[in-house]
């Protein structure tokens, strides 16, 4: 078992994530952003001087955060867009020594009903997006956020019954703040350790989110792990007595929020928020293996 994080979330720029992952004794990064760009698209130079960077800092990305397949993309728009960020992604992944890319199954279609999603030709996309991967000797983990596998543990069975060789990557925060269309409406908010407890044998990595969902902000706010509704502790704990020995990524959400650029925050406050916030899922952790 290993610990890691989306250190985009500490800083945006390289130096700053470099430090706060030495400044918690970890050698791994999930890499996503590099000053606001993900790693597919920046410039061939500027990415080689990342590769480097991380390099001649002694960290390792052992998982790239892609943006393939992800909330902002739609079922509709062209497969050539996808299939142009594999191609650009796989040489870097192989560069960097990454094997596993985080990928999701297209945004939501919020104006069908949840079982007329397109989904032939989701299952279609990400069969091909599956074995591109595999066939680089990269595994492909898809999350679930807001996406058609993210809309409740039968829509992410679903999804691994039909595309061979996918595997998961289980966020526990995600479903505190996901409607479960898998249930009838109004559709409650979906259970952490529901979702988890279904597709858990599929599940090859763990992000780390919290937090409770607020019905007047109509959002998911986000807390400090083990503070919110998403079952860290029991999660953890589960997959720890199964033998789990994959990542912990940490995804604080708490100062920054992906989905949502009007959200500024102050460096200095991203930074320790980040470093506290890795310090607390290590306590819980160990606290999690000593009982």
């Amino acid at each position: 078992m290993y610990f890691t994080g989306f250190a985009d979330e500490a800083s945006k720029g390289l130096e700053g994530q470099i430090k706060a992952t030495k400044e918690l004794g970890w050698t791994n990064i999930e890499s996503r952003a590099i000053d606001g760009v993900n790693i597919h698209d920046l410039p061939e130079d500027k990415f080689n001087q990342v590769a480097d960077a991380l390099d001649a800092a002694g960290i390792h990305v052992n998982c790239f955060g892609s943006t393939i397949c992800n909330w902002a993309k739609k079922i509709t728009d062209p497969f050539d867009i996808t299939l142009e960020e594999i191609k650009r992604a796989i040489p870097r992944m192989q560069r960097l020594g990454s094997k596993l890319i985080r990928i999701m199954s297209y945004a939501r279609m919020d104006d069908r009903d949840p079982h007329d999603q397109m989904q032939d030709e989701r299952f279609r996309r990400l069969r091909e997006v599956t074995k591109r991967f595999l066939d680089a000797g990269i595994q492909p983990v898809h999350e679930n956020c807001m996406n058609y596998g993210g809309m409740g543990w039968p829509f992410t069975l679903e999804l691994l019954e039909n595309v061979p060789g996918l595997k998961l990557v289980f966020d526990t925060g995600n479903c505190v703040g996901n409607d479960d269309k898998a249930k009838a409406k109004p559709y409650p908010k979906q259970s952490s350790w529901e979702f988890y407890d279904h597709v858990k044998e599929a599940v090859a990595y763990i992000h780390i989110k919290d937090g409770h969902y607020s019905p007047e902000r109509k959002d998911l706010i986000c807390t400090w792990p083990g503070e919110g509704n998403g079952d860290v502790k029991k999660i953890l704990t589960d997959a720890f007595a199964r033998g789990y020995d994959g990542g912990i990524s940490i995804e604080p959400h708490m100062q920054v929020v992906f989905h949502d650029a009007s959200i500024k925050a102050d460096p200095q406050a991203m930074y320790d928020n980040y470093v506290e916030y890795g310090k607390r899922i290590m306590a819980m952790v160990a606290e999690i293996k000593k009982a």
